[in-house]
């Protein structure tokens, strides 16, 4: 992937400025030094709050550029997917020249984010104390598989194994007695949320006291809050009165409501929902079957009292149903397929997916940063990058003098794209 053919001696011009970030990060300097999911979908959402993300890459790129929909080599519909609103740059790490580069990209970054394991990174002169050293009030994150502080701290982590090891997997197929993955990169994802919200709080606090810091966000640790925030049960005391778990979910009462046409997720969530639909559908007998006001009755009863459901909600048209949850006030929807989301009418009134052309992939579709800000808005500025489509750019603008920046390019310790875009 990496074939530079332009002349060392003259760099690319760099591509028009794109649109000024209005979100409430602009201004903010970001260093991405992560892959794959968890780290681009964190730092795609502080570049979609304003933040200039600086995409630091291998030679050979982020490998979720090849995971997914290409139309194209490099730009697969995942790594389009979390990786927009950042410019690229591409070096060699394992030269002294390449880490040079990347020194002179800290001394201007307000945030540096990695989720490489801490010895490769030390490895590689960029841990914590060495960035420190050259840019003291930088908030320096590293997303980690297991806290440093762990018998497991070196151990590999991805998003399979720690839905394992958090017990997400053995609570998906906790009732075939065949544990399951959620079909999502569910530990990526809420990791990289957690990401986004330490990065917002050290920021915060630097403005407030001047001061950086390092800062650790364990992928497993995470995803065991996360898990147990509803399944702790009967272990938040001591002594444990019950085991783990919530065991109306665990129950398996839930489940989407047959119709005579498809599916329906509904939630009667008080004694007066169960008691209007039970009404609708002429069910005197359910009415006097079940202590319908009581929570503590219905939560006990909940698999029995969900299968009575189902018996009556198969009898019913699925637009019927949703009519009578709307006149109920309860919460209900259709079954969507995935691909059916863009056509979701709500979906479609917010502008939720929107055109974007991207210079190499053509028309494609962004999903829009979800979250509004009154006064300074998020946005999607421009789409994912090219490999090194701005190595020049960036180490121009860091410092970089022109004949280091074509002797380097000469030598292959920098890459810069020479594709459309």
């Amino acid at each position: 992937m990496h074939a530079p053919s332009q002349s060392p001696q003259h760099p690319p011009v760099a591509a028009p400025p794109a649109p000024h970030p209005t979100g409430p990060l602009a201004g903010v300097r970001v260093l991405d030094l992560t892959s794959v999911v968890l780290g681009p979908i964190a730092t795609q959402i502080l570049g979609d709050y304003g933040a200039d993300v600086v995409k630091v890459e291998s030679l050979e790129g982020d490998l979720m550029r090849s995971n997914g929909v290409s139309l194209h080599r490099g730009m697969s519909s995942i790594f389009l997917a979390v990786n927009r609103n950042k410019r690229s740059v591409a070096v060699d790490l394992k030269t002294e020249a390449g880490r040079a580069a990347v020194q002179a990209l800290i001394a201007g970054a307000d945030v540096l984010v990695h989720n490489m394991r801490v010895a490769a990174i030390e490895r590689l002169g960029l841990g914590y104390a060495a960035v420190q050293a050259i840019n003291p009030k930088i908030v320096y994150c590293m997303a980690t598989g297991f806290g440093q502080d762990g018998p497991d701290a070196h151990r590999p982590a991805f998003d399979d194994v720690i839905q394992a090891a958090c017990g997400l997997a053995a609570l998906t197929g906790h009732d075939r007695a065949q544990p399951g993955y959620v079909p999502s990169l569910i530990a990526d994802k809420t990791t990289g949320l957690a990401v986004v919200n330490a990065v917002l709080a050290a920021l915060f606090h630097r403005e407030r006291t001047g001061q950086g810091q390092q800062v650790e966000v364990p992928m497993f640790e995470t995803m065991v809050a996360f898990t147990l925030a509803e399944h702790l049960g009967g272990l938040s005391f001591d002594p444990a009165p019950a085991k783990a778990g919530y065991a109306r979910l665990l129950a398996g009462g839930r489940k989407p409501a047959p119709t005579l046409d498809g599916f329906v997720a509904l939630l009667p969530y008080s004694g007066e929902h169960w008691v209007g639909l039970f009404e609708a559908a002429r069910r005197p007998d359910l009415i006097a079957k079940y202590q319908l006001h009581d929570r503590q009755e219905r939560n006990a009863r909940i698999t029995e009292l969900y299968a009575d459901l189902a018996s009556v909600t198969r009898k019913m048209a699925t637009d019927d149903l949703l009519a009578l949850c709307d006149a109920l006030d309860m919460a209900a929807t259709r079954l969507y397929g995935i691909d059916d989301l863009p056509a979701h009418p709500h979906l479609q009134a917010v502008g939720l997916f929107q055109p974007l052309a991207h210079p190499s992939e053509g028309s494609t579709v962004t999903v829009r940063p979800p979250t509004r800000f009154e006064r300074t808005p998020a946005s999607v500025r421009f789409g994912a990058p090219l490999l090194g489509q701005h190595s020049c750019e960036l180490l121009a603008e860091a410092g970089v003098d022109a004949d280091t920046l074509a002797r380097w390019l000469a030598d292959g310790v920098v890459h810069q794209s020479t594709r459309p875009g």
